[in-house]
């Protein structure tokens, strides 16, 4: 058994914008790095190894909270395809078939990109990895990976409302068991001081 927290990169300009950067290698916003600056990671999270995303957005949220994360390809954000730099309302008013599409959940598979549930696949392979090496990891990730994760540790298929509303500021717990199966053990862990 391992434990597993996963957080999401700070703020970038294209999340200001609400467009859908997915793959796309936008950097942290001025605003972004100002809102890692004031994250401070809890003790329970001491010796933990750490691992990023390739993308610059994860790499700089890793190094802005002072660890050394070694870039993991299986954490970069579900592909997005052609709707990739598009707002959610461009993406739909594009794509006709997009409703129908968003409606089958974890086989939701924009144009030309990924589905959640491939996303899954590259989760299961890394937990796999990682129960190996029987250490506790963290990692900075993306909102559609900590979004898959929870659907693999929780059961949900991605359509209605998820199970547990994440803060996308916090840390999220998971624990693999030993024959790889995911579950949520503690999610929304503050990084921020109350306001």
């Amino acid at each position: 058994m391992i434990r597993l927290v996963l957080l999401r990169h700070g703020p970038t300009d294209w999340n200001a914008e609400h467009r859908l950067q997915e793959r796309a290698d936008i950097p942290l916003s001025d605003a972004g790095r100002a809102a890692v600056a004031r994250r401070k990671l809890p003790a329970e999270l001491d010796g933990f190894r750490w691992l990023a995303s390739p993308l610059a957005r994860a790499r700089q949220t890793a190094q802005a909270l002072g660890v050394t994360a070694v870039p993991e390809p299986a954490l970069i954000e579900m592909d997005y395809g052609t709707w990739e730099g598009l707002t959610l309302a461009e993406a739909r008013a594009g794509d006709p078939g997009a409703p129908a599409n968003e409606a089958r959940g974890l086989d939701f598979t924009p144009p030309g990109g990924e589905s959640p549930r491939a996303v899954q696949a590259r989760l299961v392979e890394l937990g796999g990895r990682l129960l190996a090496d029987r250490r506790d990891t963290a990692a900075v990730t993306h909102k559609g990976v900590i979004r898959a994760a929870l659907a693999l540790a929780t059961g949900w298929d991605m359509t209605g409302k998820p199970p547990v509303r994440l803060d996308w500021t916090a840390a999220h717990l998971f624990r693999l068991d030993a024959d790889g199966h995911w579950s949520l053990e503690r999610p929304n862990i503050p990084l921020e001081p109350p306001e």
